[in-house]
C-alpha cells in the first residue's frame, strides 16, 4: 500500500452515524454480493453490448479481481481506471473492491499532464486503460510516463497492449478462477478516489470510504426512488466522474438496480435509449438536457413522439441550471426535475421528486442530514443569520476522508470538526431550502464591482433564441476583468448581437448596466470536459478581453 488516507471527520461523529444506522458497516463488494444473492438473473448493466445480469457481473468481477491480485495488487493499493461507460468499467470497479484495493476512475479524454498528475499524486500501483481514445494512444502514453511513476507496477490495457503490459481483453475473455474469498477491508477505509476539477493547476482527488459511498451517497439516490422496485438509472455523465460515482457503487451495489449507460453522450441516442430501456431516472448535466430538448421527437404531438412514461425524474447536477431549462424539461419529458447541488469535495443538497416547479427552479432543496448538513458561514467561519449570504460548508455521512496526498488542500478546504469549505456562496431561505448564489472564486470583479456570472447566465438563458449560455470573467488590463458571455442558439433561431443582448437584459430583465456583458460570442456548441461539464478553462483560453474588444 503506497498511500495512507487519514480521516478528517472526528471519530466520534463517524461512530454516531454508524449507531444511527446511517452506515451499513459493510464493504461495497459485500453489499453487491447481497444483491447478487437476492436476484442473480436481474439486469445489472445495460450498455451497447446488451444486458449483463448480476450473476454475470459477479463472475466477471471476481475473475478480474484474481487477475489484479496475481499481478501483485495488495489491499489498500490504488487502481487507476480509464475506461468508457459500459460493463467493463463496472467489472473493473467491482474487481478492485473485491481485491480490497482503492479505485481511482477518471474520465476518458484526460490529457498527458493530468494523467501523470493523478497517477503520481495517488501513487497508483496499477492502471487499467483503453489503448486508444480518439487520437490518443494511452498505452504508449503510460509507457512513456512509467519511468517517472515509481509506484506503478502493472498496466492492464483494453486493446492490444504495448510490450510489458497486460491484456485486459484476455482477462475478460478467459478470466482466472474467481477470487475466493474476496478481501474484506474495514468499511471505514478508503474505497474510491473521486476526481474534482476545481481551480487548481492539477485535478484534486478526494478519498471516500465504503461507508461514505454506500451510506451518505447511497441515501442521496435512495431519496429519489419511488416505489418498491429497484431503480433503472441512465447515466449520461461518465461513471468515472464524481456525479457518476453513484453508478456502480450505489445503483448496483447498494440499491440492486439496473445501470443504463451509453459509451459516450449523444443527444439523439440518449432520447432513443429512454424509450428502448425504460429508465426510471436520468442523470445528466444542464448542457446534456438542453441538447436533448432540441430533439423533435420530444415535441408535443410529434408523430414519432418518444415514450417517456417510465421516467420518475431527471436529475441534473454538475452546474447551475436556468429556470427555463427546468420548465422545458418537465414539459418535454413529462416527469419531475431534480436540481442537484454537489461536488466531489463532499457537499450535496437536492430538491425532491414531489417539489413544485418554482422550488426546483430557484433552490437546491432542503439539506438532508442523512447525507450531509449545510451551514452558511461568514469570513470568520461563524454561521451567519438565516437569509444572509455566506460560504457554504458541509459535513455529514457522505463526507470524504481527505484529499489525496495533498495536505495543502486539506488545510485550504477542510476545517476543525470535519467540515468541508466549498468555496460556494449561498443562503438558507425562510423555508429551510438552500439557494446557491455563486462561487467565491467565480465572482467577476470589474473595476471593484463584484458580479455573479450565474446571475448573468440566468438572464441570458431567458432569451427565446438561446439554447444555453455561459458567463465568465476574462482578464482586462484596465478593469481587472470584463463580463464575457458565450451562447448556443436554438436551432432555426438567430440570437441578437452584443448590443441587442445588452438591451434585452437591461430593458426586459432589469439587469444593472454594470453587470451587462461586454464581450459576446455565438458558438455552435460549448466545449465539454471529460467529466461532462462545460470546459470553462477552454472557453477562457479561446478569447481575451483585448481580442474580444
Amino acid at each position: 500500500m503506497n498511500t495512507l488516507f487519514h480521516d478528517l471527520v472526528p471519530a466520534e461523529l463517524r461512530a454516531r452515524w454508524t449507531a444511527e444506522g446511517r452506515y451499513p458497516g459493510k464493504t461495497l463488494f459485500e453489499l453487491f454480493e447481497e444483491r447478487v444473492a437476492a436476484h442473480p438473473e436481474a439486469p445489472a448493466v445495460i450498455d451497447g453490448e446488451g444486458t449483463m445480469s448480476y450473476a454475470e457481473l459477479h463472475r466477471a468481477a471476481l475473475g478480474t479481481a484474481r487477475a489484479l491480485v496475481e499481478a501483485g495488487t495488495r489491499p489498500g493499493d490504488v487502481v487507476a481506471v480509464n475506461l468508457a461507460n459500459g460493463r467493463t468499467a463496472c467489472v473493473v470497479d467491482l474487481a478492485a473492491a473485491a481485491a480490497g484495493a482503492v479505485c481511482l476512475p477518471y474520465p476518458v479524454g484526460r490529457r498527458r499532464q493530468e494523467t501523470f498528475a493523478m497517477l503520481r499524486r495517488s501513487r497508483a500501483s496499477v492502471a487499467v486503460v483503453t489503448r486508444r481514445i480518439g487520437g490518443t494512444d494511452h498505452g504508449l502514453m503510460l509507457e512513456e510516463l512509467r519511468p517517472e511513476l515509481p509506484y506503478l507496477r502493472e498496466v492492464f490495457v483494453l486493446g492490444e497492449p504495448p510490450a510489458g503490459m497486460r491484456s485486459l481483453d484476455a482477462v475478460l475473455a478467459d478470466p482466472p478462477e474467481p477470487l475466493d474469498p474476496p478481501v474484506r477491508p474495514d468499511p471505514d477505509s478508503a474505497a474510491r478516489l473521486l476526481v474534482s476539477s476545481g481551480s487548481e493547476a492539477e485535478p484534486k482527488m478526494v478519498a471516500y470510504s465504503h461507508n461514505a459511498l454506500a451510506g451518505g451517497r447511497g441515501e442521496f439516490v435512495r431519496s429519489l426512488v419511488r416505489g418498491e422496485e429497484p431503480p433503472r438509472i441512465m447515466f449520461l455523465v461518465p461513471l468515472a466522474s464524481s456525479f457518476g460515482s453513484t453508478g456502480t457503487s450505489v445503483t448496483i451495489a447498494v440499491l440492486g438496480g439496473t445501470l443504463v449507460v451509453l459509451p459516450r453522450f449523444d443527444a439523439a441516442a440518449a432520447v432513443t435509449a429512454i424509450e428502448r430501456h425504460r429508465p426510471t431516472h436520468v442523470m445528466g448535466v444542464p448542457t446534456m438536457f438542453q441538447e436533448m430538448l432540441a430533439d423533435p421527437r420530444l415535441a408535443p404531438g410529434a408523430p414519432d413522439r418518444i415514450d417517456t412514461s417510465s421516467l420518475t425524474a431527471l436529475v441534473c447536477g454538475g452546474a447551475g441550471v436556468d429556470p427555463q431549462t427546468v420548465a422545458d424539461c418537465v414539459r418535454a419529458f413529462g416527469c419531475a426535475f431534480v436540481n442537484l447541488y454537489g461536488s466531489a469535495d463532499g457537499v450535496n443538497c437536492h430538491t425532491q421528486v414531489e417539489d413544485d416547479l418554482a422550488t426546483v427552479q430557484t433552490t437546491a432543496g432542503r439539506p438532508n442530514p442523512a447525507v450531509t448538513e449545510i451551514r452558511i458561514t461568514g469570513d470568520d467561519g461563524r454561521e451567519v443569520p438565516a437569509g444572509e449570504v455566506g460560504e457554504i460548508w458541509s459535513r455529514g455521512p457522505m463526507s470524504p476522508l481527505c484529499y489525496v496526498n495533498a495536505p495543502e488542500l486539506d488545510r485550504q478546504y477542510r476545517t476543525e470538526g470535519g467540515w468541508v469549505r466549498t468555496g460556494d456562496l449561498g443562503r438558507i431561505d425562510g423555508t429551510g431550502r438552500l439557494n446557491v448564489t455563486g462561487r467565491k472564486k467565480e465572482i467577476i470583479i470589474r473595476a471593484g464591482l463584484n458580479i455573479s456570472p450565474a446571475e448573468v447566465e440566468q438572464g441570458v438563458n431567458t432569451h427565446p433564441s438561446v439554447k444555453s449560455a455561459v458567463c465568465l470573467g476574462v482578464p482586462d488590463p484596465l478593469l481587472g476583468e470584463r463580463v464575457c458571455v458565450w451562447v448556443v442558439p436554438l436551432p432555426g433561431t438567430e440570437v441578437p448581437d452584443l448590443e441587442g443582448m445588452r438591451s434585452f437584459l437591461y430593458e426586459e430583465q432589469g439587469m444593472e448596466r454594470a453587470k451587462l456583458p461586454e464581450l459576446f460570442h455565438v458558438v455552435d456548441e460549448l466545449p465539454i470536459s471529460p467529466a461532462g461539464k462545460v470546459d470553462k478553462h477552454a472557453l477562457r483560453a479561446s478569447v481575451t478581453a483585448s481580442a474580444g474588444s
